[in-house]
């Protein structure tokens, strides 16, 4: 009876810390490069075809219950013509048994400008708006217990909540670089700072910082792109927390196997595996289904037997719109040097 009271006494805690206390931390995608426009708003239309659909899930640490379940979707379209892209992303999560859910939804513009015979430099700009929503009914209170338990039926004259669903305006921007063989690129998101509070009390939502960067090195002997090795590491810093992401690819033109390692700079969060097969592509069109699945094996103090680690499906498909001849010659124009998408 103790453990059942603690129990949900953690989670009623853990629920009023919202807006109090506790710092929100955004997801962090294992596939960070099939979720490119999640990654860097500045990836936005940066693809072979006209237009592209991303999908991406994410179930972390499927043992426990009451996890943190996330969902990415967006679809971004090319303008050569203007030399950048627009799109759309949603981002969905849930945490604790369905007790806090956030979703995102944003409109995304981007614009790209040719440096030089081998470098491209693109700028992305991302703006919409977050709700968070807490379903108070799946919470138990002190006066909905007693020495047997749960008492059936009962309700609660309690709440720790001013307001159970909260939508605020919510920005990011991004800057990306290739240079021949390298990218590097940057974001910051929630540069305006909502005020996330579903209680009353001013509660800032941390800015993201990203910094990733990619070198491609072929191993063709003839000078072909592919097969390559394509080492990355990608970092993130919100609030107080850090995410340090680093390993590499194995890119064929139908296969891609990777192996990450993920920490905080003082501790082991996972060790990453990857496979991506790139479907129905060939040299004479850009049409591209690409399949991606990841498993993370926990490695930090929580290990994975108790956490059974997380795991990732994704989801990409590109293609080309009839009728886009002038779009398609400057697209290919374009294309004649290392872009974004040659590096994942």
């Amino acid at each position: 009876m103790y453990k059942l009271i603690l129990k949900y006494a953690c989670a009623i805690l853990m629920v009023g810390s919202i807006g109090i206390t506790a710092k929100a931390q955004d997801l962090i995608y294992s596939q960070f490069y099939n979720a490119p426009v999640y990654l860097n708003p500045a990836l936005n239309g940066e693809f072979e075809g006209d237009i592209r659909f991303n999908m991406i899930y994410r179930s972390q640490w499927t043992k426990v219950r009451g996890a943190l379940d996330s969902y990415t979707f967006s679809v971004d379209y090319q303008l050569p013509a203007f030399g950048g892209g627009i799109g759309l992303i949603l981002n969905k999560s849930t945490e604790g048994t369905a007790y806090l859910s956030k979703l995102n939804v944003a409109s995304v513009f981007s614009y790209s400008v040719q440096l030089n015979s081998e470098s491209r430099l693109s700028f992305g700009l991302q703006a919409g708006m977050i709700n968070s929503r807490v379903d108070e009914s799946r919470l138990l209170f002190s006066d909905q217990l007693d020495n047997q338990g749960i008492i059936p039926g009962a309700t609660s004259s309690a709440s720790i909540l001013s307001n159970n669903n909260r939508s605020f305006f919510d920005a990011a921007a991004g800057i990306n670089l290739v240079a021949g063989n390298f990218m590097i690129g940057g974001s910051a998101q929630h540069i305006n700072r909502p005020d996330e509070s579903l209680t009353g009390q001013v509660s800032k939502l941390p800015m993201r910082y990203g910094i990733h960067t990619s070198y491609l090195i072929s191993l063709d002997r003839y000078g072909e792109e592919l097969p390559a090795i394509i080492p990355s590491l990608v970092v993130y810093r919100q609030d107080q927390y850090n995410s340090i992401s680093a390993g590499f690819q194995f890119k064929t033109s139908s296969i891609n196997l990777g192996l990450w390692y993920r920490g905080n700079g003082s501790q082991n969060d996972a060790i990453v595996f990857s496979v991506i097969f790139d479907l129905f592509k060939n040299s004479g069109s850009s049409n591209k289904v690409r399949l991606g699945v990841s498993h993370d094996a926990t490695t930090s103090k929580l290990n994975y037997t108790t956490t059974g680690g997380t795991t990732e499906a994704a989801v990409v498909y590109e293609t080309e719109i009839p009728g886009r001849a002038e779009a398609r010659y400057i697209r290919e124009r374009n294309n004649s040097f290392n872009r974004c998408y040659k590096f994942y």
